[in-house]
């Protein structure tokens, strides 16, 4: 298990409300695209990273997290695991509060480095499924 629920709960509502979706694009067909759209179904501001930098669900889109020119609560990482390590870093760099790796994204030595830095951290999970999970729980 890479996460419990209080710290899922933490992550989902008293983190903060900004999130930065590193992966998305425009392209409707991936998991990225529609897990962004329930992200602001619930309320939480999007923010698009992807080398493309494209908007998406009405968001400017960022080349990387460094160019975001606001704080950012939450990396939520639709990346391949061999890569998401690296966004990880860069989110501890960035002063994120939280780093979520999506369903399938593991990488235990960046969730451990990202534990040790401070932040909250949950691999292997997708907000889309929790959000409604834990509301259904309340």
């Amino acid at each position: 298990m890479y996460a419990d629920d209080d710290t899922i709960r933490r992550i989902l509502q008293d983190t903060g409300d900004t999130w930065a979706v590193v992966g998305l694009s425009g392209n409707r067909s991936r998991a990225a695209y529609g897990v962004a759209e329930v992200l602001q179904l619930f309320g939480k501001k999007v923010v698009p990273v992807h080398p493309k930098a494209e908007t998406v669900h009405g968001e400017q889109g960022y080349a990387s997290l460094a160019e975001i020119p606001f704080p950012v609560d939450v990396v939520d990482v639709f990346v391949n695991s061999e890569l998401a390590g690296a966004v990880a870093d860069e989110a501890v760099e960035a002063g994120a509060k939280a780093v979520w790796f999506q369903l399938g994204v593991i990488d235990e030595q960046a969730c451990a480095r990202t534990r040790a830095a401070g932040l909250d951290m949950v691999m292997d999970r997708c907000p889309a499924i929790e959000i409604p999970r834990l509301r259904s729980r309340a």
